[in-house]
């Protein structure tokens, strides 16, 4: 039973086939006048309506889907955006990190070359944490210490100038108080007229350092440069290396430098973006340049 319809199948096949093929032939073989012309373009009038209305009918659908289409395909070119816009913010943000440490290592070696600091071997440190903004205590971490020869006292400078002494060393690590610390004081030096005096920082105002103990007829503009005193007296005992800049002279009030031997300085290394640092070990004395702290 199962065999006989394949074979009617298979015969209703070729006969479709053969008819198909003699149409064909009729079909090239004929006129535009010829009866299959004729029936093909009748058939063409018939569908034509139905075909242009159906098209109406799913262009709506059509239009849907190439919405979606569309919607994905911005999609994925938003997102590729978005990745490309990260990557090129990462580049820049790694180029300009590059070039903020480039200059201040830059700093580092025309500060060596520029000052008198041959006696001294330099440890050059970054800088691994900041103490949280205090009044009273101004801390910075660096990732060098006594196994790199650094010890307490060792004076620490950046690019521009004097940044401060080393508190407390370990050993990888030491942790170094700033000039704006009101435990410190440097005694310093007016370049202009070679006062000497006491630098401290402010209290309430650490940025704000202030310039004492002056001789009663100093004279000081305002842009005058302060150095290290480099010198060791009784008076003013001045441990670190000599001219090393402190900063510059941002007020003078007639009335306070006649009354109090005072003036007011800005300190002229970037306390709050250090990344580097050098701290000079070694020196003349065995234990380094001991910074000066109060009680």
């Amino acid at each position: 039973m199962y065999d006989r319809q394949v074979r009617r199948r298979r015969v209703t096949l070729i006969v479709l086939v053969v008819v198909s093929l003699f149409l064909l032939t009729i079909y090239f073989g004929e006129d535009e006048g010829s009866p299959l012309h004729s029936v093909q373009r009748g058939v063409i009038a018939v569908l034509s309506p139905i075909q242009e209305g159906a098209s109406r009918a799913l262009k709506p659908a059509r239009d849907l889907f190439g919405w979606f289409g569309d919607t994905m395909d911005a999609k994925k070119e938003r997102d590729q955006l978005r990745a490309q816009r990260d990557r090129l913010l990462r580049q820049v943000v790694d180029y300009q990190a590059a070039i903020a440490e480039n200059r201040q290592l830059r700093g580092l070696v025309n500060m060596r070359s520029s000052y008198d600091v041959d006696a001294y071997t330099p440890v050059t440190a970054r800088v691994t944490f900041r103490n949280p903004n205090n009044l009273f205590r101004d801390t910075i971490g660096i990732d060098a210490g006594t196994g790199a020869g650094v010890h307490v006292g060792d004076a620490v400078i950046s690019g521009s100038g004097l940044v401060g002494h080393v508190s407390t060393a370990a050993g990888n690590t030491s942790i170094v108080t700033l000039i704006t610390d009101q435990r410190s004081y440097v005694s310093g030096r007016l370049l202009a007229s070679q006062d000497l005096g006491l630098v401290k920082p402010s209290l309430g105002d650490p940025l704000d350092l202030q310039m004492s103990q002056l001789p009663r007829r100093a004279t000081a503009r305002v842009g005058d440069v302060v150095v290290t005193a480099g010198s060791i007296s009784d008076r003013l005992e001045s441990p670190y290396p000599p001219k090393i800049p402190i900063g510059t002279v941002t007020r003078v009030d007639a009335e306070e430098l006649a009354s109090n031997n005072r003036i007011h300085l800005s300190p002229i290394a970037d306390l709050r973006h250090l990344d580097f640092v050098q701290v000079l070990t070694g020196g003349d004395d065995a234990d380094g340049a001991r910074a000066q702290t109060g009680p």
